[in-house]
């Protein structure tokens, strides 16, 4: 699952994209399954995946995540594609 987000925080604005693993170490904080972000997805959600997309895209973060969470003014959702988008179906030919 990948998540495109615009993150403003109090040293600019950075977009970055979460991997999997990003997910998995979502899951694995919040013992929450990555499908139900798809049913509602809070503040300190998008928060700490936007901590850990810092972290893999190479971007220089605090050690601690709810400094990091300080320092965020706003984070938008830009995009989202999921990992095995349903194929369309067969059309019968004429």
């Amino acid at each position: 699952m990948q998540i495109t987000l615009n993150v403003q925080t109090t040293n600019g604005t950075n977009q970055v994209t979460t991997t999997l693993f990003n997910v998995i170490s979502w899951e694995r904080k919040y013992k929450s399954k990555g499908g139900s972000l798809a049913s509602g997805i809070g503040a300190e959600d998008l928060a700490f995946l936007a901590f850990e997309a810092y972290k893999t895209a190479g971007l220089v973060v605090p050690a601690v995540f709810d400094d990091f969470a300080k320092t965020i003014i706003s984070i938008d959702v830009v995009g989202q594609e999921e990992p095995n988008p349903t194929p369309p179906e067969a059309t019968a030919a004429p």
